[in-house]
């Protein structure tokens, strides 16, 4: 590994939490190659040193890491459901929800629910807990600086809101940053915790294999509490909701029996 390398992934690392060691080098290397040459610089020494300097520089790097794509209010028809059904059912019964996001990649998802949530009860009363496998991307999450093609489905109000725009890029506030705690989780390996009343996992179960998802769905059932919600993606129905102690409560929402 080159010094200057070295030197950059030690930088980065203090910069912005993200551990580039933990990636494979030769395919970093050309993707961060590929974006400095882009911009003019001739090592990544001088790269360092602009995005230390220029937000808009940082930015670019941040969403050139990122594989992961995800979004605000992703299929926003559900998060109405959530707003206008699931939650005042669950706040009617206890006004201090315990909320888990699940392998919560970039931070969209929890920021969103925060989102939601602060049309009920102010900021400062809100706790999610967000989860991922990957250090790098919890990182990512914390930093809160987001490309404009993840608010697509953002409400104009909630923009105006909670987000500051920054360049090209949108970084959203502090106020709502602190309503989330992000930590590192191994869906398959660690203990799930709990009693939650809300628990959401989207768009990751399609990547296990049918007998993972069993595991799994049996662990999130016995992470919530009665009465509690699953909430899946679009692409994640559960086709024998009863197996796992769960009742349909609406599309892609199971009640905990």
């Amino acid at each position: 590994m080159s010094r200057d390398y070295e030197e950059f992934i030690v930088n980065i690392k203090k910069k912005t939490g993200i551990d580039l060691s933990l990636y494979k080098e030769a395919q970093m290397k050309r993707r961060l190659l590929s974006l400095y040459e882009k911009k003019g610089f001739q090592s990544f020494h001088e790269f360092f040193e602009a995005l230390r300097k220029d937000n808009e520089i940082l930015n670019e790097f941040l969403d050139r890491m990122t594989i992961n794509v995800s979004e605000f209010y992703r299929n926003s028809k559900r998060w109405e459901v959530l707003e206008n059904k699931i939650l005042p059912k669950l706040l009617s019964e206890n006004k201090r929800l315990k909320i888990w996001s699940a392998a919560c990649s970039t931070g969209e998802e929890p920021y969103t629910v925060a989102m939601v949530m602060s049309k009920f009860m102010p900021l400062s009363q809100i706790q999610i807990l967000a989860t991922d496998i990957d250090e790098n991307i919890i990182s990512r999450a914390k930093l809160g600086v987001y490309p404009e093609r993840s608010l697509n489905e953002v409400p104009e109000a909630m923009k105006k809101k909670y987000f500051q725009k920054d360049g090209s890029f949108y970084r959203i506030s502090e106020d709502v940053k602190k309503t989330v705690t992000f930590r590192k989780h191994n869906l398959l390996a660690d203990s799930f915790g709990g009693p939650f009343d809300l628990v959401i996992c989207r768009n990751v179960l399609i990547y296990f294999t049918e007998e993972a998802k069993d595991e799994l769905y049996i662990k999130f059932s016995n992470a919530l509490k009665s009465d509690g919600i699953f909430f899946v993606g679009s692409t994640e129905q559960i086709f024998n909701p009863s197996k796992y102690d769960f009742d349909t409560e609406d599309t892609f929402f199971y009640k905990k029996k």
